[in-house]
C-alpha cells in the first residue's frame, strides 16, 4: 500500500510553512514502514480524488477567495472526502473550509466551502503568539496541542461541527474553544508547524486518512521538546 497525501495550493495557502504539516505525516508513515508519496498540487492543475489525506495551509485574504473558486471549479477535493479521505486545514484553511468568513477592510463576507458548519468574522484583536490547547482524543484521553496562532478572524461554531480542543493559553476561535471538527475534516488555526510540535494529532490524522490503527512510535526526543515548549506556554 501507498499513502497519498496531497499539500493544495502551496504558492496561494503556504505563506507560514504548513507545507511541513505533510513533511511530518510522511515521516511518521515512513517510521512505520509505510510508502509514502507527497503531491503538490497549484491551482489550474487537478486534484487528485484518490488521496488518503489533503492538506491546506494559511493564506492572505485574496488567496483565500481564490483558493476557494478553484477547488469549487476542481470538485476532486470533495469527492475524495465522500470516498473517505481526510482533510487537515489549517488558519486561512481552516476559515475556507466553513460555511462563510471576511475579507478586508470592509468584512466582505465570502461564501466557503461548507466542509464544516462554521463561520469566520473579524475579531476583537489580532491573534498572535504561542497558544496552548487541551484535545480530547477519540479514546477519551486528553492531549495538549501546541502551537502559534497569528490570525484576524474569530470563528463561531454551528450545531453540526464540534471543537477540537480547549484553550488554555492563547485565543483560538474566541470564545474558548480552539478549532473545529466534523467527520473526517480538521480545522485548526496554530501553525508551527502544527503537527511537528504534536505527533499524536499527526497519527489521528493519518488514522483518519486510513481507516484503521497505526503501531506506535517511540521518539524520547520528540517527547522531550514537547514538554520543553509546553512547560514555556505556561510560564
Amino acid at each position: 500500500m501507498t499513502v497519498q497525501i496531497v499539500v493544495i495550493y502551496q504558492s496561494l495557502l503556504g505563506i507560514y510553512g504548513d507545507r511541513g504539516n505533510a513533511a511530518v505525516l510522511r515521516q511518521r508513515l515512513q517510521w512505520r514502514g509505510i510508502d509514502v508519496i507527497v503531491t503538490v498540487v497549484e491551482p489550474g492543475d487537478r486534484l487528485p480524488a484518490d488521496a488518503q489525506v489533503y492538506l491546506l495551509g494559511g493564506g492572505e485574504d485574496q488567496a483565500q477567495v481564490s483558493a476557494v473558486s478553484a477547488l469549487r471549479k476542481d470538485g476532486n477535493l470533495f469527492r475524495a472526502l465522500d470516498r473517505g479521505a481526510a482533510l487537515f486545514a489549517v488558519c486561512a484553511g481552516y476559515q475556507i473550509c466553513g460555511t462563510s468568513f471576511t475579507i478586508g477592510d470592509h468584512d466582505e463576507v465570502v461564501q466557503g466551502l461548507g466542509l464544516l458548519d462554521v463561520e469566520t468574522r473579524r475579531g476583537p484583536a489580532r491573534a498572535v503568539g504561542e497558544i496552548l490547547t487541551q484535545w480530547t482524543r477519540p479514546d477519551g484521553s486528553v492531549s495538549l496541542i501546541t502551537g502559534f496562532e497569528n490570525h484576524g478572524g474569530f470563528t463561531r461554531l454551528g450545531p453540526q461541527a464540534r471543537p477540537l480542543a480547549t484553550v488554555e493559553r492563547g485565543i483560538g476561535n474566541g470564545d474558548g474553544t480552539e478549532g473545529a471538527q466534523a467527520g473526517r475534516v480538521i480545522g485548526t488555526y496554530p501553525h508551527g508547524p502544527v503537527l511537528a510540535r504534536n505527533p499524536d494529532l499527526a497519527d489521528h490524522v493519518l488514522r483518519l486518512g486510513l481507516g484503521c490503527e497505526l503501531p506506535p512510535l517511540t521518539h524520547p526526543e520528540i517527547d522531550e521538546l514537547r514538554r520543553q515548549r509546553i512547560e514555556a506556554v505556561r510560564r
